[in-house]
């Protein structure tokens, strides 16, 4: 698999969120030191997230994400991006993918569109809740069902997903093994997130074939050693 510490960005700050709840925030310090920790361990991608953009506001994590990327590490940013300006100028920040949610349900043709300008760059995020698509960081709820969803986004011509189970999100609570390899049997690439606890989660991932699991509060808890976890199941793309 490939491990992709997760740095979300709040107010300018490192954070974890509980449940995706902006209230239960966990305040983890400045990004770009702790961008240099994960590199430092092994990282060869990182997951850096535009909370304040994810929960409606403007983005504004360009510059940081600029001087990630000059760290000599790959950058995999959401949060907040809905329209082609946006993808434009955070790939040309540095960001090797980018991530679009509420974009690619709310805006098809804008999804459209960045997948064929940028292709294996833009990255479907698919978050759900209950089986059900959930939009606009988190904070709506929709009937579409995240699994045929996949499905879509793959015949789109879509490669890679995150794919990340809500209810689980920030919890340390185990990762949801079983629909994640269901969302990876759309035929995307699904990048596992949320709930990640432990080398037992990243064992029942690296076994039912998942392409990669995002990190969060397992690293910054201690949890998961990441340097071990990435010399025991990351390999080199």
């Amino acid at each position: 698999m490939i491990l992709f510490p997760a740095i979300d960005i709040l107010e300018g700050r490192a954070v974890r969120l509980l449940h995706g709840e902006r209230d239960a925030v966990t305040d983890y310090g400045v990004p770009l030191e702790r961008a240099k920790l994960w590199a430092d361990a092994g990282a060869q991608f990182l997951h850096v997230v535009d909370l304040n953009g994810a929960f409606g506001g403007k983005s504004t994590i360009d510059k940081t994400v600029e001087q990630i990327a000059k760290l000599g590490v790959r950058v995999q940013s959401g949060g907040g991006l809905r329209t082609m300006q946006e993808i434009d100028s955070r790939i040309s920040a540095g960001a090797a993918r980018v991530v679009l949610g509420t974009a690619c349900a709310r805006d098809p043709a804008l999804f459209h569109a960045a997948v064929q300008k940028y292709g294996d760059k833009i990255v479907a995020g698919i978050d759900a809740k209950k089986g059900k698509l959930a939009l606009n960081g988190w904070t709506e709820h929709s009937d579409i069902d995240a699994l045929a969803f996949g499905a879509r986004m793959h015949d789109l011509g879509v490669r890679y997903a995150v794919f990340t189970d809500i209810g689980r999100d920030g919890a340390l609570s185990g990762v949801n093994a079983e629909e994640t390899a269901r969302m990876a049997d759309t035929g995307l690439s699904v990048i596992a997130s949320g709930g990640i606890h432990d080398d037992f989660d990243l064992r029942c991932l690296r076994d039912k074939g998942v392409y990669g699991a995002i990190l969060g509060r397992s690293i910054y808890e201690g949890t998961i050693d990441l340097k071990k976890a990435i010399e025991e199941y990351s390999h080199v793309e």
